[in-house]
Order: C-alpha cells, then structure tokens, then sequence
C-alpha cells in the first residue's frame, strides 16, 4: 500500500513512548489508520489534533500490516480549539466520523461534507452560521451508512436544532452501538452548548 492525499485527521491515539495511531479520512480511500512516529513529539503535536488538514504519505509493506504515515500539515483547526462551541463542533464530528466509518471504503461526498463543516465551524460568526451544516452533516452519515432519509431542508438555528434531537437516537443506537468509548459525551456538550444560543 502506498498512499499520498490530503487527508483530514479525525483522531490519534497515543502509542508507544511517543508515537500515535492516528484515523485519517481521505476523498478516495476512506478512513484509513497509520503508525506516526513521533506523534507526541514537539514538531508533530500540533499537527495530529483532529480536525486538521494534512498532506499524507501512507505506506504498508503489506495489507495485513498497520501502516506507517508522515504528515504535513496543510490547515490547522488549533486556533477555534480554545474557543467551547467551536471545540465541541470539531471534537463530535471528527469522533463521530472516526467512530462510525469502517476503514478504507471510500465516502468522497462525506469527506467533502466534512471538510466544508469544518471550514464552516472556523469561518462563521457563529454557530447559527454552521449548526444547519453540522444537522445536515449528521444526516448525510446517517443516509451513506444506509440509516437515513431525504436531506432535510434546514432554515435556521430551531430547525437544526430539532434535527439534530432527532438524530441523536439513530446515531446512538445505529452508528455507535458498539463503540467502547463514551462518544456520546462529546454531543452532549455541543448540544448543551447550542441549546443555550436558542
């Protein structure tokens, strides 16, 4: 296996003294994990946080084994980490995404989907500028992993809202069944944090 793409990080797992095991989401290849020497390290910490953009060259001798990444970093989501609503945002949909995609199927139209929230999350006045993409995100991963239905159309903040209330028993009981990790917990703050803008 050799790889080379933009990738969006979605989670890293320390491993090792130093190293990661990071989850990145690729447009052709899908959700795909790698070894990152030095992930912890001074240079590369501030590259493997989810949510950000990197160049990644991914390399297996061969599909049985778990390859190993280099990043570049391309666009850092650092910045709007200190910030709640915007950290929440980031935080859920990299677990979700990270969680509930099998790896390397390609999804080209949620890792565009992705990129676009992400982008939306950072750019935006405020969440009622991304709240209708993050709803529509949901479910859009919902409809790709064979749950969902129509996409919604979505006017404001109180429509988003009530999509996103209604997409949280699906996506517990359908996309995070059997997650170890207490995924939900990142929801539950974002949706507390949106519920005090309404």
């Amino acid at each position: 296996m050799h790889l080379r793409a933009a990738a969006i990080l979605l989670s890293a797992r320390p491993h090792g003294e130093t190293a990661v095991i990071a989850r990145l989401l690729t447009e052709e290849s899908g959700v795909v994990a790698a070894y990152v020497a030095g992930g912890r390290g001074r240079q590369l910490r501030p590259v493997v946080i989810p949510g950000n953009l990197v160049e990644a060259e991914v390399r297996a001798k061969s599909d049985s084994q778990l390859p190993f990444a280099r990043l570049e970093l391309a666009q850092s989501r650092g910045p709007w980490l200190t910030e709640p609503l915007p950290a929440s945002a980031i935080a859920w949909t990299c677990a979700l995404t990270a969680s509930a995609l099998p790896e390397r199927n390609p999804y080209p139209s949620l890792y565009r989907a992705l990129s676009a929230l992400l982008d939306a999350v950072c750019n935006a006045p405020s969440a009622r500028g991304w709240a209708p993409a993050l709803a529509s995100y949901e479910v859009l991963l919902l409809r790709e992993l064979g749950y969902g239905g129509a996409k919604p159309e979505i006017a404001g903040l109180e429509q988003a809202l009530e999509i996103l209330r209604a997409n949280e028993a699906p996506i517990a009981r359908y996309l995070l069944a059997d997650t170890r990790a207490d995924v939900l917990a990142a929801r539950v703050l974002l949706m507390q944090r949106l519920e005090r803008m309404a």
